[in-house]
């Protein structure tokens, strides 16, 4: 009997029952097998999302590089067009004065033509022939003859040499031309020489 009460009885007053590690490492154990599980599920993913925000800073990268590249060679384009305008300009205005230069050294020669052909030399015979190539060759320059008898008086091509009182004037006009005036272009070479008729005073 002594020995019986010594004795607890299962589940009276005992400690309380001890529990079961094996389960509890296979549960631990299948939850770290989960969850590494799915890091491998979402690593691919994060990855391969990384790689294409580089992708697409590189390509944002390259196409401001190709869009800069293609601003300077239009830019150089642009420069090359206006250097080649400008060296055709001064080409060309270098032509021009070279003409203007020579031109004015013969306006003479055109001066004792037009005498003469108003004196009736010209009429017939060889020096008709020379000066008509001679005017030809001038012509070919791009020079031109200024000064019309009965246009408008234009201080800017006419040079007035005397003025005369006509009745029925209603303005400064060219009665006579004294000598003729030339220009190349817009160049003026000489001014005409010119009579003009203005309005009588009153």
């Amino acid at each position: 009997m002594a020995d019986k009460d010594k004795n607890p009885k299962k589940g009276e007053g005992a400690d309380a029952p001890t529990p079961d590690l094996a389960a509890e490492a296979a549960e631990a154990a299948e939850q770290a097998q989960d969850a590494e599980g799915l890091v491998e599920a979402e690593g691919p993913d994060v990855e391969t999302s990384i790689s294409d925000a580089d992708l697409s800073f590189l390509e944002e990268g390259a196409n401001d590089l190709a869009a800069e590249r293609l601003a300077d060679l239009q830019r150089l384009q642009a420069e090359y067009v206006n250097y080649r305008n400008r060296v055709e300009r001064d080409r060309e205005a270098s032509r021009l004065v070279v003409i203007a230069d020579i031109v004015k050294s013969l306006l003479p020669v055109l001066d004792d033509l037009d005498r003469a052909e108003a004196h009736g030399d010209l009429v017939e015979g060889p020096i008709t022939l020379i000066a008509q190539k001679f005017r030809s060759a001038i012509e070919r320059t791009g020079v031109t003859r200024v000064g019309v008898k009965d246009e408008p008086f234009d201080h800017n091509i006419h040079e007035a040499v005397v003025q005369l009182p006509t009745p029925g004037a209603q303005s400064m006009t060219v009665a006579d031309v004294i000598e003729t005036g030339y220009q190349l272009g817009s160049r003026l070479l000489r001014p005409a020489k010119v009579a003009v008729a203005v309005p009588p005073e009153e």
